[in-house]
């Protein structure tokens, strides 16, 4: 955590105890596995809203995994990555010569996923004619493969997922209405998370943490002037963008510690920092080495001799430099 008000501290941090999916100290992640807890005591279909990117899918396995069918598959499928007329024979499998192609007889995820939990993501770009048949999967509990005659009786828990607006998609008529209520009977709705920034440095943390042990590196620290950037930016990607700033960042830390010009540029803007233009190499430069400066300080507990033997250079340059910046070494002593 942030430590002194400059440096968020990685090391001993219970991040890594915590399951990915539940991570976050918002209010709102608190009614979050309230949510989870009371859909995985319940069979019924769960609906999962939220902008693209804020972990529809984590929320999903998390159900499964403490539902009594946690010990069967969870088989997710993307419907907006799938062509139309692909679909029907993904969800519910393939005869042999039902179609060109169809060399031999195929499993769809339907029974894939039997006994278990099938997620199936986009929802809202179901096409009409398969939202009628997911339909009536959904109330018959059965379905034919293509190209088949043989009812196969459906044992599956449908969790579905949308970054759209479903109910203004019904009123433009192209979502079904009864499929809409046959999918919402338990409704999980994820802000964006630019709306949760409580969770953000934890994330953060626990993002640096995993990338770290993953890449052997040995980031420990995130320095203020990248807090504040991670802070002030409007994330329009959400918890995965966080994800792969925080790697990019880890890859390029050469110190131990995350700074603000090792994140990607799109978060060092004016709008995105709350700052002032910087666009010259010499403002780019002194704003690196005053953040330099401030962590040897920091480090070295306010003690001149130390930080500049850190840095490489002697006192009187040191001195120098945080007399330029203005920097007040006393106020990291006893720190």
């Amino acid at each position: 955590m942030r430590g002194d008000g400059e440096v968020s501290t990685l090391s001993g941090s219970k991040n890594t105890e915590i399951k990915k999916e539940l991570l976050g100290v918002s209010k709102y992640m608190g009614k979050l596995r309230q949510r989870i807890a009371a859909a995985a005591s319940k069979d019924d279909p769960v609906l999962i809203e939220g902008p693209s990117g804020s972990g529809k899918e984590l929320i999903a396995q998390a159900i499964h995994k403490e539902s009594k069918r946690k010990e069967k598959p969870f088989i997710a499928v993307n419907c907006a990555a799938i062509a139309e007329n692909l679909i029907e024979s993904e969800l519910f499998g393939h005869e042999k010569g039902a179609f060109t192609g169809a060399v031999s007889a195929r499993k769809g995820r339907f029974e894939l996923a039997q006994g278990g939990t099938l997620f199936l993501d986009e929802i809202g770009d179901l096409s009409a004619a398969m939202q009628i048949k997911l339909l009536r999967v959904l109330q018959e509990r059965e379905f034919e493969r293509v190209g088949g005659t043989d009812t196969i009786r459906a044992d599956v828990r449908v969790i579905t997922a949308t970054n759209r607006n479903l109910e203004e998609l019904m009123e433009k008529g192209t979502f079904r209405q009864d499929l809409y209520y046959r999918l919402n009977v338990f409704p999980i709705h994820i802000p964006p998370l630019r709306e949760r920034r409580t969770d953000i440095l934890l994330l953060a943390d626990y993002f640096a943490e995993r990338y770290s042990q993953r890449n052997g590196k040995n980031v420990r620290r995130i320095s203020t002037p990248a807090i504040d950037m991670l802070m002030a930016y409007h994330w329009p990607g959400n918890v995965r963008e966080l994800e792969n700033c925080i790697e990019r960042a880890v890859l390029l830390s050469d110190n131990g510690v995350v700074h603000g010009h090792h994140l990607p540029p799109t978060l060092q803007t004016a709008e995105a920092s709350g700052t002032a233009p910087r666009g010259t190499l010499r403002a780019t430069l002194d704003r690196v080495e005053r953040e330099l400066l401030v962590e040897a300080l920091k480090s070295s507990r306010g003690n001149m001799s130390a930080a500049a033997q850190s840095l490489g250079i002697t006192e009187r340059i040191m001195g120098l430099r945080v007399r330029t910046y203005r920097i007040q070494a006393r106020r990291f002593r006893g720190g």
